[in-house]
């Protein structure tokens, strides 16, 4: 595994400095009544669009296959998932395979638990190693060839990884249209920018990035697996479903991760829909009977 590049660290630090320095911003803003409704509205719009393509894109259709659909479908959940701004379509999808095949041991490339020492100071380098200090070492270091070779020899697929940064722009560029265009005015794109481009990409990162702390540290188990995932319910909706993560390592496939009628799992619904839709097919689903199989 390559070291990561200077060029590379200060791009990450970037992404986690400047979004959160925006979202700082905009409180205050808000403080102050100096935001529109039509701000909030492009927030929640792009949150989505690019949450969805992180969660139903990234990890349940191209990292575990729990579904099939139709290449042009993938290719937009591809753009989606890279407009949310974790990183190449290929490089996301090998670095999460390689946490499953080494989850919280020596190789998983966010566990909050190995390599962290004991004691009050252990939990707390574990758990900013797992939600952010990761970017800072081990992101995107997985080899695409071996942990994802089907995206790898996909040409759509290399093309979105090869212009990230165009789409990363793209994400930003929209807000900022859809303010001027309900506005008229360059503050309205202002503002349309901080909301739906700065302060929704802190929003996303930092709910994602919980996945992999959050829900390996504190929460509910029920299955019998080797590592130390976590359900945590209030993560839920923000998550679109991602947080009943217990779940999802118990069965990795499964295309529904909130498995009990109240685990609230808005991906699910979403991946359901598309199959209504004749849009998605091959859906994998757990039975009642596996679950029971796989308790501890």
């Amino acid at each position: 595994m390559q070291p990561m590049s200077r060029v590379e660290k200060t791009a990450n630090l970037g992404a986690v400095i400047v979004p959160f320095a925006a979202t700082v911003t905009a409180v205050v803003l808000l403080w102050n009544q100096l935001v529109r409704p039509a701000d909030l509205a492009i927030a929640a719009v792009m949150y989505l669009f690019t949450a969805v393509g992180i969660t139903v894109g990234f990890h349940r259709l191209l990292t575990h296959r729990s579904f099939q659909t139709r290449k042009p479908v993938e290719y937009l959940f591809a753009t989606a998932g890279s407009m949310a701004v974790q990183g190449p379509v290929i490089s996301w999808v090998a670095d999460h395979r390689k946490h499953h095949a080494h989850t919280d041991e020596e190789g998983d490339p966010h566990s909050p638990h190995v390599g962290h020492g004991g004691g009050v100071r252990g939990v707390f380098a574990g758990l900013w190693h797992a939600h952010s200090g990761w970017l800072m070492s081990t992101q995107g270091r997985a080899d695409w060839k071996r942990y994802a070779p089907d995206l790898y020899e996909d040409r759509g697929m290399r093309a979105i990884s090869r212009h990230f940064l165009a789409l990363v722009l793209l994400s930003l560029a929209l807000p900022a249209l859809a303010g001027y265009a309900l506005s008229g005015t360059l503050a309205g794109a202002a503002t349309g920018l901080l909301w739906g481009g700065l302060v929704r990409i802190f929003f996303v990162h930092h709910i994602t990035w919980s996945v992999n702390s959050v829900c390996h540290f504190f929460g509910t188990r029920r299955f019998d697996t080797d590592d130390r995932s976590t359900n945590v319910f209030w993560l839920a909706l923000p998550s679109l479903g991602e947080s009943w993560h217990h779940n999802h390592h118990a069965f990795p496939r499964s295309a529904v991760h909130g498995l009990r009628r109240w685990e609230i799992d808005p991906s699910a619904l979403i991946i359901g829909a598309m199959e209504k839709l004749g849009l998605a097919w091959n859906v994998v689903r757990i039975s009642t009977q596996r679950q029971a199989q796989r308790s501890a």
